[in-house]
């Protein structure tokens, strides 16, 4: 906390703005969160967030590849396989979606 008030930067280049950039979109937190335990395709994502349409998870993911927190690799087989991965940034971010959890747990 003591570190949060610290924080005196301008607007453009405030960690937390930054951050909170990262995660905005309903999905991009939950995205990252099925990625956490490894390389997974589309199908796989998809699956295991259900409610989520076509078009918002290749959003959200196009988004997260823009901000260098996966990696998006396509193999060339027929069908073309693509698998999607956490970046060395994207794993770090494993705290950020513990800090939510936690935080998450004491909501009930």
């Amino acid at each position: 906390m003591e570190n949060l008030l610290k924080i005196k930067q301008r607007w453009e280049e405030c960690p937390v703005r930054k951050t909170a950039k990262i995660i905005e979109g309903k999905w991009t937190t939950l995205v990252v969160r099925e990625l956490i335990s490894g390389k997974k395709r589309y199908s796989e994502i998809a699956r295991a967030l259900v409610k989520i349409s076509p078009k918002v998870l290749t959003q959200r993911l196009r988004f997260l590849e823009e901000r260098r927190m996966i990696t998006r690799t396509v193999y060339p087989t027929i069908p073309l396989t693509t698998e999607y991965e956490l970046t060395e940034l994207g794993q770090d971010f494993k705290i950020v979606l513990e800090a939510m959890a936690d935080f998450g747990q004491k909501l009930k």
